[in-house]
């Protein structure tokens, strides 16, 4: 049997949001199988500094950031889609062991198999410590 995760491409604009949104609410689980079944197997991701390949490789980075990230949430937007590609815009919030809390700010850009697993994901990301006070996601 094929894996596939619909919505597939080429995206119209709703079933890009659709994909956006699915990809926001598996992030929220913070479970990272259930994350790394969305992209391929030889998946290639670069995330700040960090260059992964593979749901192995996803799983043990995704293990690691919600370990240290606490209290993790995410909104993404999307941003523009053409054919097999979707880029959003995102947000979310965590706060570390010493409950310092910080807002995490960025871009990605994904590219999809014609399964519709992501294969490509390249993430720019920018973290802003923050007060409690200031958080904006709820939980």
């Amino acid at each position: 049997m094929t894996e596939a995760r619909p919505p597939v491409p080429p995206f119209t604009t709703e079933t890009a949001q659709r994909k956006v949104q699915l990809a926001e609410d598996a992030w929220n689980t913070r479970d990272p199988e259930k994350v790394a079944l969305a992209y391929t197997k030889d998946s290639e991701w670069r995330n700040r500094d960090v260059f992964l390949k593979g749901r192995e490789e996803i799983v043990e980075f995704l293990t690691g950031k919600w370990e240290r990230e606490l209290g993790y949430r995410l909104r993404k937007e999307l941003w523009a889609c053409d054919g097999n590609r979707i880029a959003v815009r995102f947000e979310y919030e965590y706060h570390d062991a010493d409950g310092q809390w910080f807002r995490a700010y960025g871009n990605e850009n994904w590219e999809f198999a014609a399964n519709g697993l992501m294969r490509k994901r390249y993430a720019s990301i920018n973290d802003l410590p923050i007060r409690p006070d200031e958080r904006r996601i709820a939980v």
